[in-house]
């Protein structure tokens, strides 16, 4: 084995870094050394070295196990970057032909290459198996290794099969890396690759110049929210990260239409537009890429100054990935996370149709993601508590939580009914049993084993139930509760939770942020304190008189949260009138004029200076999915056969139509109702809207209708017809 001042210079020449970082050299020496090597390293610390170093300095060629194409060509390059040495780093995946493959695998037998890139699917092809028998294997790397657990984020089934292969080409000691394990996917990990026994590296996931932040998404505001952001970062580099590929392209067409720019990343585009978009990005063509999870695996771009979130990630283990793309040199790095409890059940309705057991594991992954996002503890803390690292600072000075500290409460008592609760039934049981034993809430798993009968049972008071997650979490936190990691989610009392119940001690904790349940249809946050309330009452009353003049309910002309942005925007053209939400074009052209004349004179009468910042240019309602659904309507597609060819559920459907009405569009799905609903009962439902009804809400119109006599869709379906009428 090299000396150090040996290995310090083989660093030096091969790679031109004077000294080794963090746990680098410890790990570089347990590879030379020939022993399995477990590496968990933060993005950034230089995981790739721990494998590239050694794999130049030993016999035979390393096998690097990579999950994606497109990692496996950035880091090549990089080393070839590095190397004078020709084909020192070659990969092997289906992007090749087979005479460039015939090249590689030359190369390869030849000794000159050290480093083989392959992703796991390339492994297990029987001919690769029996061309890699035949070389010296230094050792194999697995690359991204939180891959094989289905508690990891980004999980594929292919990594589970690693081993098996290995068994087959022939044995060498293995160094499994990734940037994000718990110590469940890490126990995962070791198990799978049989490689418990392995010397683990652990690095600290404290990254203290990040800034952590979560903040209540609003449909309406959100896009506004992020420009606004992002022009306080002029001329820096920044990631957006959104769930769905259309939100991806809509996103990046708005913020270049407001001056910044940006270009879209996903799967589902031409993989050389892909390449060069993120090339665009990396050369700082452009500032801000707006992908999804498909881009940053690999990407070594040290200057990120900010990762937005725009959906809050499925699991902490991916946010804390993302988030890592900030700030890589150490600078500053802002990682904002916009969060609504409406998107964690759009979360759980797609794991519908997998596994039980996989939904499972996706539904306990999403509940930490809550408990991290509604939390009112040091974000740093809690994060750093998941990846199984205490925290000890009680104010960490950047996060919003520790910025902003809430009023603490004392629990002691209800700490120790928890607690008391956890081994009364036999500490068996996860976090939502033990509450629903405390709150006396029955269902399948309390009635069956008796748990009324407890002397806990129901004993929690109302005003004390949305203490108990917070009470569950910092006990986690102090020690005195842990998961279990075979049955992930079972609480177990720790010995200092033990000794807890034997001297209760005072017991601090802060309640939860009060986070909307509807953050995606609630109305813009331009609320009264914020609108003009002089004219916003002038506009109510404007609305009265275009009521009576129209003939048309007030909500059908514009509605309150509409009034609101118009109180607080000032438009004085039809175009900025519809740009205000709920607007659109085509009731800015038939009701608009009278509003923008009162608040034009009623600018120009109160000398008043119009908030131009606040108005964002917003990408045309009618994008391409709304354009393909008006002229599938106007060519009379049955709605649910539309919603099938959309890929849409048929309430997802509606929303996209109610989208088009509320922005003014006319539509006519007569032809659609006649086939659903009888002449008489949408007469009744119309009637409604147009005489009765206050708004426009569902839940009112089936309270006054009759739940038992119509259903939600009918309603919807319905006043679709009305708002049309009106536009």
């Amino acid at each position: 084995m090299a000396k150090k001042s040996v290995l310090t210079e083989e660093l030096k020449k091969k790679f031109g870094f004077d000294t080794f970082k963090g746990n680098q050299e410890p790990v570089i020496r347990n590879v030379l050394d020939g022993k399995d090597t477990f590496v968990l390293m933060p993005t950034g610390g230089g995981k790739s070295l721990c494998y590239q170093l050694p794999a130049m300095l030993m016999e035979g060629t390393a096998i690097i196990i990579s999950p994606l194409i497109a990692l496996m060509k950035n880091q090549v390059d990089a080393i070839r970057a590095f190397s004078s040495e020709e084909g020192v780093a070659l990969f092997l995946n289906s992007s090749l032909s087979k005479p460039q493959i015939e090249e590689v695998k030359e190369s390869v037998l030849n000794g000159r290459t050290k480093m083989l890139f392959v992703a796991p699917e390339s492994l297990n092809k029987d001919e690769n198996v029996e061309f890699l028998k035949n070389i010296k294997i230094s050792f194999y790397a697995v690359d991204e290794a939180h891959c094989i657990s289905e508690w990891g984020h980004d999980f594929r089934p292919e990594y589970r099969r690693i081993r098996p292969i290995i068994n087959r080409i022939g044995n060498a000691h293995v160094i499994a890396l990734t940037a994000t394990a718990t110590p469940k996917v890490q126990y995962d990990i070791q198990k799978t690759l049989e490689m418990t026994n392995a010397a683990v590296f652990k690095s600290s996931f404290n990254r203290p110049n990040l800034y952590y932040e979560i903040r209540q998404k609003n449909v309406n505001d959100i896009d506004k929210e992020i420009i606004k952001f992002i022009k306080t970062q002029q001329g820096k580099s920044g990631i957006i990260y959104c769930l769905s590929r259309k939100k991806v392209t809509d996103l990046a067409e708005s913020l270049n239409l407001n001056g910044i720019s940006a270009l879209p990343y996903h799967a589902g585009m031409d993989a050389a537009v892909r390449s060069e978009n993120q090339d665009s990005f990396l050369m700082e063509k452009v500032n801000v890429i707006c992908a999804t999870i498909a881009f940053g695996m690999g990407i070594d771009k040290p200057d990120v100054r900010y990762v937005i979130h725009y959906d809050i990630p499925k699991s902490l283990e991916g946010y804390y990935q993302e988030t890592g793309r900030a700030g890589r040199d150490g600078g500053e790095g802002q990682c904002i996370a916009f969060y609504s409890r409406k998107d964690l059940q759009k979360l759980e309705k797609f794991m519908q149709g997998k596994p039980i057991s996989e939904q499972e594991i996706g539904k306990q992954l999403l509940n930490e993601t809550a408990a991290y996002a509604e939390s009112s503890i040091c974000r740093r803390k809690l994060l750093l508590h998941y990846f199984g690292e205490e925290y000890t600072e009680d104010n960490c000075c950047n996060c919003d939580n520790c910025i902003h500290p809430k009023i603490m409460i004392e629990a002691k008592e209800l700490s120790c009914s928890v607690l008391e609760t956890i081994i009364a039934v036999g500490e068996k049981f996860k976090t939502e049993i033990i509450i629903d034993i405390l709150t006396g809430k029955s269902n399948t798993e309390t009635d069956a084993y008796n748990f009324e009968d407890l002397d806990m049972y129901g004993t929690v008071k109302d005003e004390e139930v949305e203490l108990l997650n917070p009470v569950i979490r910092q006990a986690m936190i102090s020690g005195f509760i842990a998961k279990e990691i075979e049955n992930y989610g079972v609480l177990k009392v720790t010995k200092y939770g033990r000794e807890f119940l034997k001297n209760p001690q005072p017991f601090m904790i802060s309640k939860d942020v009060v986070f909307a349940d509807d953050g995606e249809e609630a109305a813009p946050r331009v609320g009264s304190s914020a609108a003009d309330p002089e004219l916003f009452s002038i506009l109510k009353d404007l609305r009265k008189k275009c009521s009576k003049k129209h003939g048309f309910p007030p909500f059908a002309i514009f509605q309150d949260p509409s009034l609101e942005a118009m109180s607080t925007t000032y438009p004085i053209t039809i175009e900025e009138l519809q740009n205000i939400p709920g607007v659109g074009e085509g009731r800015a052209k038939k009701f608009g004029q009278e509003f923008i004349d009162v608040i034009s004179r009623y600018v120009e009468e109160n000398d008043i200076i119009r908030p131009e910042d606040l108005r964002i240019k917003t990408v045309a309602n009618k994008s391409k999915t709304k354009i393909e659904i008006i002229m599938a309507i106007d060519r009379r597609v049955a709605l649910d056969d539309l919603a099938i060819s959309k890929g849409l559920e048929f309430e997802e459907l509606l929303d996209e139509v109610d989208s088009i009405v509320f922005s003014g569009t006319k539509i006519n799905i007569d032809y659609f109702l006649h086939e659903v609903m009888d002449e008489e009962r949408i007469d009744e439902v119309f009637q409604y809207f147009k005489n009765i009804a206050e708004s426009d809400d569902i839940d009112a119109a089936l309270e006054y209708l009759g739940e038992d006599d119509y259903t939600r869709e009918e309603i919807r379906l319905v006043r679709i017809k009305f708002l049309s009428i009106g536009n």
